[in-house]
């Protein structure tokens, strides 16, 4: 088939037409490769494209360099990749290639000019297709068909997929929540090969895990894959607790639906204690932030609930207002989340935190001189105007004072 949707021929940037009028000169031959393809197919537009090249490396520096084109990040040109930049746009280009040793982290590569043999060594058979400049479709491994009846199935061997790089497993899942359309449609010899070899994602860097368990953690279908997790025996090997609470998950999962979570706070439903998230921050290597944003569900989860009465975001604005900490709004309005309160979640978002509106200044002009005592005054104060809703002003508190 041929695409000539909208959304492909957007791409058509002054910078794409510069490089693809070079590689036709030097008769090679160049395509869009993998995840752009799928998202094309789908009539999406991509976030980035990636291109694919009968050209080695060398012949793309020779072939750039001459042209006059800026060549930037060479990081990737072990693995294939150049970066051309044209017309203010990045273009990564990788020259196909072939495994020939992999250890389920690396792999060592070997340039081909054979465009299904690069397709027989990616993930997933919708991540394995091509698609020509003038919109025709490379599809070995019937991807597109897959695509359409949103199937998520690995390239060839699941086993042999998998083995070549353990992350394919959170990836398969990772697609599935994305893609599937309904939970529980695998297949029964991806699901074994998925547990046997479970295993090997205990050698796989905490970061490269946490990427992908965060997206899973925003998709569909997040609560039946969490389970097929503690199934298949993953779990342990990604550092979740190996008695995780999904009854707890299932309801917050359910709660927090068109509610834009962070990913913790959607993880932090499947911990009891806080040591659940000191484990999976010395597995992961999740961020400060993370960390203490699921240090903080743990401990106010329960425990910080909104009032019964007219007021009944107040004990949530009173928590506020009494903390000392920055980012304290942003972690309540994850436990609003958390807690499923979307209307109270709304009035959170919409409400400023007000400022004190007295100072120690205030209180020296009124004849209270000693430093201990103006800052017994202001506590006071603070909790007369706590008491107000907030609403007191400084008039009304300076003249609470005397009575005081």
């Amino acid at each position: 088939m041929k695409l000539q949707s909208p959304q492909f021929q957007a791409l058509f940037t002054p910078g794409l037409r510069s490089v693809a009028e070079l590689f036709e000169k030097k008769n090679y031959e160049l395509r869009i490769a993998g995840g752009a393809v799928r998202d094309l197919l789908s009539g999406m537009t991509p976030q980035d494209i990636d291109f694919a090249t009968t050209a080695t490396p060398a012949e793309m520096k020779e072939m750039f360099t001459s042209a006059g084109v800026r060549l930037i990040n060479n990081k990737g040109e072990k693995h294939g990749t150049i970066t051309a930049r044209l017309h203010e746009q990045n273009f990564e280009i990788t020259t196909l290639r072939i495994d020939v040793v992999t250890d389920g982290r690396h792999a060592e590569v070997e340039f081909t000019t054979d465009w299904e043999k690069d397709a027989e060594r990616r993930d997933l058979t919708v991540n394995s297709m091509f698609l020509g400049l003038d919109g025709m479709l490379y599809d070995f491994f019937n991807g597109y068909e897959d695509l359409k009846n949103k199937k998520i199935r690995f390239v060839g061997k699941a086993s042999e997929r998998i083995q070549e790089d353990y992350l394919r497993i959170l990836r398969y899942f990772r697609f599935y929540g994305r893609i599937a359309e309904k939970p529980g449609d695998h297949e029964p010899s991806t699901l074994q090969a998925i547990k046997e070899n479970a295993k090997g994602l205990a050698g796989i860097s905490g970061e490269r895990i946490w990427v992908e368990l965060k997206k899973i953690l925003l998709g569909n279908h997040v609560n039946h894959l969490v389970r097929l997790m503690y199934e298949l025996d993953i779990a342990q090997y990604i550092g979740l607790p190996l008695d995780g609470s999904l009854e707890e998950f299932d309801r917050v999962t359910n709660n927090i639906q068109n509610l834009c979570p962070k990913p913790m706070t959607v993880l932090t439903s499947l911990f009891k204690v806080k040591d659940d998230v000191t484990n999976l921050d010395l597995r992961l290597k999740i961020s400060k932030e993370e960390k203490n944003l699921g240090l903080f569900l743990v401990k106010y989860r329960q425990e910080l609930t909104k009032a019964v009465g007219p007021e009944p975001l107040r004990p949530y604005q009173d928590f506020i207002m009494d903390s000392r900490e920055a980012n304290t709004n942003s972690k309540i309005c994850e436990v609003l989340k958390y807690q499923g309160e979307e209307h109270l979640l709304r009035e959170m978002q919409q409400w400023t935190v007000p400022s004190f509106p007295v100072s120690g200044h205030d209180l020296r002009k009124m004849g209270v001189s000693s430093g201990k005592e103006i800052g017994t005054a202001l506590q006071q104060l603070r909790e007369e105007w706590k008491k107000s809703g907030y609403h007191m002003d400084k008039e009304e508190l300076l003249s609470c004072l005397k009575k005081l």
